[in-house]
């Protein structure tokens, strides 16, 4: 079996993540208490992907459950889902992070990384076929941001083979928990860039309609997307798109395509073939039929820029640069991150800007990895 060990980190980690288990164990029929009540062996066929099966037949989790202050475990653990996880699931400290992307990645993060890889370690050695790691978390804070850093840095280490998957919640433009949400995001997204596979910036959601060209049009509706950017200004390189439900495969295609052939110009035209489709018959409990889109558009360039650009207005006036140098971070560690935003930025920018002439010259670019590199 393929199976996936699954990591939340911090209160927003938490949080999104417990909503996580409630909607798969109802998908798979597994009640709060991990037994089995479903209605069809089909919820059986996979469900070791992400479960552990117990004594007594009970259905646990392959989860770590990660935060440095008690607090958010004891709402997990009063939860209506609290009594599915294993007690040796809950790794936490009792100093918190206090917003401090430093703080989570070198001092206070760093005391408890190991306790959490033991966990995540006895995890992965009791998979047959480990197929690799999904980390939810918020880049905003201190403990998502540094320690969640920590661990990506880490299992990348000890598994380079694997696949890491992070669904990470950026900093929101019309909320901010925090003044220093531009440090923790910037200093967060030079590690996503470098040791995480995929990187979800919790811009995908299920779609509802009733019929299949509702839920096509639905799919590339900037108005739908949850993280804050529009596809149309910038290009797609890749999309993937799952529905689910009783629907024709043929219809979805012919669909699929003709949205592709009508708006061909928010399409790079230097990936042939870059719009993938899967159909699932089985819908999700109390639908009749949804999708979930995941696109990669150059658009998200414009959500980098504003990080970035917060980034920089703080750290010309060296505002708040205290906080990070005295739990043990170097100046030097904030001007490179600067430096990997605005080349991640550019990076964005050339593919834009690329034609089918170009593609040969953005392959060879030392800069780019391909993903059957990994």
């Amino acid at each position: 079996m393929r199976e996936i060990v699954h990591i939340q980190i911090g209160q927003a980690g938490n949080n999104i993540g417990n909503k996580f288990w409630e909607v798969v164990s109802d998908e798979h029929g597994v009640d709060p208490t991990g037994h089995w009540h479903g209605d069809s062996d089909l919820q059986l066929e996979r469900i070791n992907v992400y479960y552990n099966e117990a004594a007594g037949g009970r259905f646990v989790p392959r989860a770590v459950l990660v935060d440095l202050e008690a607090s958010t475990m004891d709402n997990v653990r009063s939860g209506p889902f609290g009594r599915l996880f294993s007690p040796d699931s809950f790794v936490f400290g009792q100093g918190g992070a206090g917003n401090n992307w430093a703080k989570g990645m070198y001092t206070e993060g760093a005391e408890l990384a190991d306790s959490v890889l033991d966990v995540v370690r006895k995890e992965a050695e009791g998979c047959d076929l480990l197929q690799g790691f999904q980390i939810v978390h918020s880049i905003g804070g201190g403990t998502g941001g540094g320690l969640g850093c920590l661990l990506l840095d880490k299992i990348r280490e000890e598994y380079p083979d694997r696949i890491i998957s992070t669904f990470t919640i950026i900093p929101s433009p019309k909320v901010s928990d925090t003044v220093v949400e531009p440090y923790n995001a910037t200093m967060s997204i030079a590690h996503l860039v470098e040791n995480s596979d995929e990187t979800y910036i919790i811009g995908n959601r299920p779609y509802k309609a009733s019929t299949v060209p509702e839920l096509v049009m639905q799919l590339f509706d900037a108005k739908n997307l949850m993280c804050a950017c529009d596809p149309r200004r910038g290009k797609y390189l890749t999309v993937a798109t799952v529905f689910r439900g009783r629907m024709s495969t043929r219809q979805v295609e012919e669909q699929m395509v003709n949205v592709q052939n009508k708006n061909s110009s928010y399409f790079v035209e230097w990936i042939p073939n870059n719009v993938k489709t899967a159909v699932c018959d089985i819908p999700p409990r109390g639908l009749k039929m949804c999708a979930t889109f995941i696109g990669n558009s150059t658009a998200i360039q414009d959500l980098f820029k504003r990080i970035g650009e917060a980034f920089s207005a703080m750290f010309r006036r060296k505002a708040f640069l205290h906080w990070y140098t005295g739990e043990g971070m170097e100046e030097t560690e904030f001007t490179e991150a600067e430096s990997n935003m605005n080349d991640l930025i550019s990076e964005y920018q050339q593919y834009e800007a690329a034609s089918n002439d170009d593609e040969d010259e953005i392959n060879d670019d030392d800069g780019y990895e391909d993903d059957d590199e990994r």
